[in-house]
């Protein structure tokens, strides 16, 4: 059953209405970005939007003090959770649209809600912090805030559309190296420098790509580069990112990388200290509903691709979430093609474009689609489930 023409129009309408308080949220969260866990302001600015249209938020879900929860419908049956992100990453601020992200979310849900009580069922707008690094929607998982949905969703801004990217499984090492100190021009003999063994590990790792099957990433910074000029460093550090598509080749290329750490501290005659932060999942996009969310996206005038192996990958905590229940994560333009990527300045100079407002409301109007039609179609909801316990056992 696909979703009824006057239930659509009224979802678009709703959104439609909340314009301009969703360009005034977004904007306010894009000139005052927050690293993760410290989203204090936007998460209030949500609450507080929610809150004057009536919508009561629940704040501090899963014990993260920037996380929330604004529910509409009966319970008891079907559910499904609109996300929305609002971390910025440093120096370059909102240079992943997080700001469009939240608002594209808090339309959306606003959207559902209103007719909701047409299908049955539940929608939840969740405020997720800490997609850059900082994992928060892998804390909600564990403090079971994830269970009961039937799926999630939410979008990405990217410089094209495509509905089923996927994404990169992850993790993070930082290694230490402890050397000797000695003068640098009397005595460097007699000093072991950390910070030699420190860039060695890089020069190693880039020695050993061509063993990292497709899909692998490894990049890294140098955290501590040493004390003084004139001292032979005694301590350096860096810290490393490994992705990739599958867990097994994860844990090898982590391998790897740890291997030529250990071998650049033997050389240099220094001690190795290792920590290993765990990442991200890779994201199983449940084909089914990104189909459904894409035909939506081509009624309201965009042309998604459902893939393009020309764009790469990169990583999310809503992989875990695809692992623990159906979800979607689509990409949606706000440049042209090429014009900017996430993580640069320009891209994040975009995120506060009319252009970008534009994607995020028409992704508010996709989503809350999708969302109605998943909560009213007993058929699609066993058709995403069906496909996500193939994919994800």
């Amino acid at each position: 059953m696909s979703l009824p023409g006057e239930l659509a129009s009224s979802i678009d309408g709703i959104v439609d209405e909340q314009s301009e308080p969703l360009d005034s949220l977004q904007r306010k969260i894009h000139s005052h970005p927050e690293l993760r866990f410290q989203e204090h302001e936007a998460s209030g600015w949500i609450s507080q939007l929610l809150e004057s249209r009536g919508w009561s938020v629940t704040r501090g879900v899963a014990g993260m003090p920037t996380a929330l929860r604004a529910t509409a419908g009966k319970a008891g049956g079907p559910s499904v959770a609109i996300l929305a992100e609002y971390d910025a990453l440093p120096e370059v601020g909102h240079a992943c649209g997080h700001n469009l992200i939240a608002c594209g979310g808090v339309g959306a849900f606003l959207a559902a809600a209103s007719v909701v009580g047409s299908v049955g069922g539940q929608v939840t707008l969740l405020g997720t912090p800490a997609e850059e690094g900082g994992g928060g929607k892998i804390e909600m998982i564990k403090a079971g805030v994830f269970e009961g949905f039937d799926a999630a969703m939410m979008f990405h801004p990217f410089d094209r559309d495509v509905l089923a990217q996927g994404a990169l499984a992850t993790l993070w090492l930082d290694f230490e190296f402890l050397g000797r100190a000695s003068h640098a021009a009397i005595a460097p003999h007699a000093g072991c420098s950390a910070l030699t063994a420190c860039m060695d590990t890089f020069r190693l790792i880039d020695g050993q790509r061509m063993r990292f099957r497709d899909g692998v990433r490894v990049h890294g910074i140098i955290t501590n580069g040493g004390q003084a000029v004139n001292v032979i460093p005694e301590v350096a550090a860096c810290e490393f990112q490994v992705r990739a598509p599958e867990d097994a080749e994860l844990a090898r290329a982590r391998q790897i990388v740890e291997d030529c750490a250990r071998a650049a501290a033997i050389a240099s005659g220094v001690e190795l200290r290792v920590e290993f932060r765990p990442g991200y999942k890779s994201m199983l996009d449940n084909v089914t509903l990104a189909r459904r969310f894409g035909a939506h996206l081509t009624s309201l005038g965009r042309a998604p691709r459902e893939r393009d192996p020309r764009a790469g990958l990169a990583s999310t905590d809503m992989g875990d979430v695809s692992h623990a229940l159906p979800a979607i994560h689509p990409w949606l333009a706000i440049v042209d093609e090429g014009a900017a990527l996430c993580h640069e300045r320009r891209f994040a100079d975009a995120s506060a474009t009319p252009r970008a407002l534009d994607t995020a409301l028409i992704a508010s109007k996709a989503l809350a689609r999708t969302a109605i039609e998943m909560l009213g179609d007993v058929e699609l909801r066993a058709a995403v489930k069906a496909e996500w316990c193939e994919r994800a056992r």
